[in-house]
C-alpha cells in the first residue's frame, strides 16, 4: 500500500506540473490569437469611409485596453485582465454601430468580425476551468454574436458575419477542452514511460552485475576451488593458502557492497586494513540497497573508526536488518542513525511497515537471531528488535569501539 501510495503522488505530481504547464500554453494562446485579431481589426477600421471618424477616435480607447488586457493576461495568469479584455470588445462593438439598431455598412459590420469573433473569442480559451468563467464565456460569446448581427445593414438574419464569430468562438472553445481534457492523460502516459525506463534501466544494471559477479567469481574463488579438487597438482600450500585468503578479504569485500577493480587475471585490488572508517563503507550499503529499490536515508555520526572484525560485523548486521526491511516491511524507504559515544556505536534501523507481533515469530528462524544478533555478540556488541502491527519496526545494533 504504501509503495502504492508513493506511485500516486508521483503522478499527481506529473500532473499537477503538466496543469501548470497546460494553463500558462492556454494564457500565452489567448494572448497571441487575441493580439494579432485586435491588429486585423484595427487595419479595417482605419480603412477610409469605414467608420466615421469620429467615432474612430473614439473606438482607440477600448481597443487598446483590449490589447493591454490580453498581454497582462498572458504574462499574469490573472482571470480579472479577462473580463477587462471582454468589456472592452464588447464597448468596441457598440462605438462600431452608434446609434445601436440602425445598422453599418456592409465594410464596418466586417470590420467588427475579427473584434467580436477573434480578439474577444481569444478569451474562450481560459474561460472553460469552472461553472463561474464557462458562465461568463455563454455571456460573452452571445453578446458578440448579438452586437455583430446587429451591425450588419438589412432585415436578414444569421448573417454570415455572425456565422463567422460563432465559428471562432467554438474554434477557441474546442481548443481550451482539448487541452484540457489531453493534458493529464499525457502527464500519466509520460509517467508511465518513465517508470517503465526506470525498471528496464535498473534490470539492466542488475544483470551486468550479474555477469560481473559470475567472472570475478570465476577468476578467484572458482579457480581456487578447481585446485583444491585436483588437489593442488602444481601449487606450493603457501600459494593455495594465500590465494584463499585473498578471496575471502574479495568476499568480505563483496558483502559490504564494495566494487573490487580487477588489476589482471584473478588479481584484484584489495588493500588489507586494521582500522576502516565507518562513513566511507556505509554509502556502499545505501548503494547497494538503492539499485533494490530500498531508499536508505542515513542520520547522525558521519565518521566513525572500527576494527575491521567489528565493522564486519556491524555492517553485515546492518545490511541484514535493512534486507528484512525490503523483503518484508512493505515500504520503500528505511532511516539508519548512527550516533557513538566513548564506547559504543550504534545505528537504528527503522521502518513506517507492516510491523510484526514479537511473540509470533517463529524461534526456529535463525535470520535475525543469528545473521544479527549472532553476530554482533561475537565481537561484543548487541541487537535490540521493536515491533508492533501496523506501527513499523526499530533495530537498535551495538558494538564497541
Amino acid at each position: 500500500m504504501e509503495g502504492r501510495g508513493l506511485r500516486l503522488r508521483r503522478i499527481g505530481d506529473t500532473v499537477e506540473h503538466f496543469a501548470k504547464e497546460r494553463d500558462r500554453l492556454l494564457f500565452s494562446s489567448a494572448r497571441a490569437a487575441g493580439i494579432a485579431a485586435s491588429a486585423v481589426s484595427a487595419l479595417c477600421l482605419v480603412i477610409p469611409g469605414v467608420v466615421p471618424v469620429g467615432q474612430l477616435v473614439a473606438i482607440v480607447l477600448p481597443l487598446a485596453l483590449l490589447v493591454v488586457a490580453l498581454v497582462r493576461m498572458g504574462s499574469t495568469g490573472s482571470f480579472a485582465w479577462a473580463g477587462a479584455g471582454i468589456a472592452a470588445g464588447i464597448a468596441v462593438l457598440v462605438l462600431v454601430q452608434l446609434p445601436l439598431g440602425q445598422g453599418t455598412s456592409t465594410a464596418a459590420s466586417t470590420a467588427v468580425v475579427p473584434i467580436a469573433g477573434g480578439a474577444v473569442a481569444s478569451f474562450a480559451i481560459v474561460l472553460v476551468g469552472s461553472p463561474r468563467r464557462i458562465l461568463l464565456l455563454v455571456l460573452a460569446s452571445t453578446a458578440c454574436v448579438f452586437l455583430t448581427e446587429l451591425a450588419v445593414p438589412g432585415p436578414n438574419r444569421l448573417s454570415s458575419q455572425a456565422a463567422m464569430v460563432v465559428l471562432g468562438w467554438a474554434l477557441a472553445t474546442t481548443f481550451a477542452l482539448w487541452l484540457r481534457r489531453t493534458a493529464p492523460q499525457a502527464a500519466k502516459q509520460i509517467f508511465r514511460i518513465g517508470r517503465a525506463h526506470r525498471t528496464e534501466r535498473q534490470a539492466s544494471e542488475t544483470e551486468a552485475q550479474r555477469r560481473q559477479g559470475a567472472r570475478l567469481l570465476h577468476d578467484t574463488v572458482l579457480a581456487t576451488l578447481t585446485l583444491l579438487a585436483h588437489s593442488g597438482v602444481g601449487v606450493s600450500p603457501s600459494a593455495l593458502r594465500h590465494q584463499a585468503g585473498d578471496d575471502a578479504r574479495l568476499l568480505r569485500q563483496l558483502r559490504l557492497g564494495g566494487a573490487p577493480v580487477p588489476q589482471s587475471s584473478s588479481h584484484y585490488n584489495l588493500e588489507p586494513v586494521e582500522e576502516t572508517a565507518l562513513g566511507t563503507t556505509l554509502l556502499s550499503v545505501k548503494q547497494r540497497f538503492g539499485r533494490m529499490g530500498l531508499e536508505v536515508s542515513w542520520h547522525g555520526t558521519g565518521q566513525v573508526l572500527l576494527p575491521s572484525d567489528v565493522l564486519d560485523a556491524f555492517l553485515l548486521a546492518l545490511a541484514e536488518c535493512l534486507e528484512n526491511v525490503r523483503r518484508h516491511a512493505g515500504v520503500a524507504e528505511a532511516h539508519v542513525t548512527i550516533t557513538d559515544d566513548a564506547t559504543t556505536v550504534r545505528a537504528m534501523v527503522t521502518d513506517s511497515g507492516v510491523g510484526f507481533k514479537l511473540d509470533e515469530v517463529d524461534p526456529g528462524r535463525l535470520g535475525f537471531s543469528e545473521s544479527v544478533v549472532g553476530r554482533l555478540r561475537q565481537v561484543g556488541g548487541n541487537a535490540r528488535l521493536f515491533s508492533s502491527p501496523g506501527a513499523g519496526t526499530t533495530v537498535v545494533l551495538e558494538v564497541p569501539k
